[in-house]
């Protein structure tokens, strides 16, 4: 059995499926999530996916007793790796307090924790949004692009606990990170036994389409047709959540076995290209046979015009890469 990582958000979207990928490789994984937009049933989902049932603390990682308690209870906690935040762009805007609250403060308690307890290391599960809108000429954009002001209060969490990382490594803190800055996570484990499911409506894409196509929403959105991009509709890069939760596996391994790799590095996690909204819609309904009730809307405010990724960073240092077809993922979904 190799080292006991800790997986905070675990009974979410990324968080599921990356305990799946964990457990898969030999890790022992205690979660830690107090059900915020989560459901506990996806405790059955991954123990039949792996035959078996991850430890699990209902635990708001805001309270730094109860925080401190997960460390007593399971001593042998080597890695983190920090899902657990909110993450709905419209209602950042709307609900700043609560996003800085709740995605600083968590952070804030885990990294204080660590050095007591011998956590070697902690993946931060970061964004893209802290690229913002990047220029032309910086797309895809590669780990160095330079970070434009975030659109929204969920995006500048991000790029703000980025930063609380690196200025704790920097005093000296014996810990080691990587962050990884994810594109779009989508798609479903091919069981589909685990997949996205966000209490009340759904603020990402892929949800709101599966939901439409089920007739649990009478018709899916698409913000805004008048972006410059081939067809009017934003451009982002899709990551199979599969894929995506592999790449944890592979940063826990370099960040726990590699004694030679920095105390913190930065990757990209995506596919290293872009579908519009449109494709996505068009090429769910052809993996599923399914059309979808859609119309247009006006824009969104927060949303980014077109931003996909260069991932070849991960790809050779992390030996890493994401290459599910897209109407494979789709299905999947």
């Amino acid at each position: 059995m190799k080292q006991t990582i800790l997986v905070t958000g675990g009974t979410g979207f990324i968080g599921s499926h990356t305990t799946v990928e964990l457990q898969q490789a030999g890790y022992k994984v205690v979660i830690v999530d107090n059900l915020s937009n989560s459901n506990i049933q996806v405790l059955d989902g991954i123990e039949k996916i792996t035959g078996i049932r991850p430890a699990f603390e209902k635990v708001d990682l805001r309270d730094k007793d109860a925080t401190e308690a997960v460390f007593q209870k399971y001593p042998d906690i080597e890695g983190i790796i920090h899902f657990a935040a909110s993450k709905a762009v419209g209602e950042s805007v709307q609900k700043p307090l609560l996003y800085y609250r709740n995605n600083i403060v968590s952070l804030v308690n885990l990294l204080e924790l660590m050095p007591k307890y011998n956590v070697k290391g902690i993946i931060f599960s970061s964004s893209c949004t802290v690229y913002g809108q990047p220029k032309p000429e910086n797309l895809p954009v590669t780990e160095a692009a330079p970070h434009q002001k975030a659109t929204s209060p969920y995006g500048n969490t991000k790029e703000v606990n980025e930063q609380i990382i690196y200025d704790y490594i920097h005093s000296g803190a014996p810990i080691k990170s990587i962050v990884l800055r994810y594109f779009n996570p989508i798609g479903a484990h091919p069981t589909a036994l685990i997949g996205e499911l966000p209490n009340g409506v759904p603020a990402n894409l892929i949800p709101f389409v599966t939901q439409t196509a089920m007739g649990i929403r009478k018709e899916l959105t698409i913000f805004g047709k008048d972006y410059d991009t081939p067809d009017g509709t934003c451009i982002r890069d899709y990551i199979y959540v599969v894929d995506l939760a592999k790449a944890h596996v592979a940063a826990m391994r370099r960040v726990l076995d590699d004694e030679d790799s920095p105390a913190i590095d930065y990757f990209n996690i995506g596919t290293g290209h872009g579908n519009t909204t449109l494709e996505i819609v068009e090429t769910f309904e052809k993996a599923t046979g399914v059309k979808l009730n859609w119309k247009y809307g006006p824009r969104r405010e927060g949303d980014i015009e077109k931003i996909w990724g260069d991932c070849s960073k991960a790809n050779k240092v992390l030996g890493w890469s994401a290459d599910t077809p897209l109407d494979q993922v789709l299905a999947s979904a």
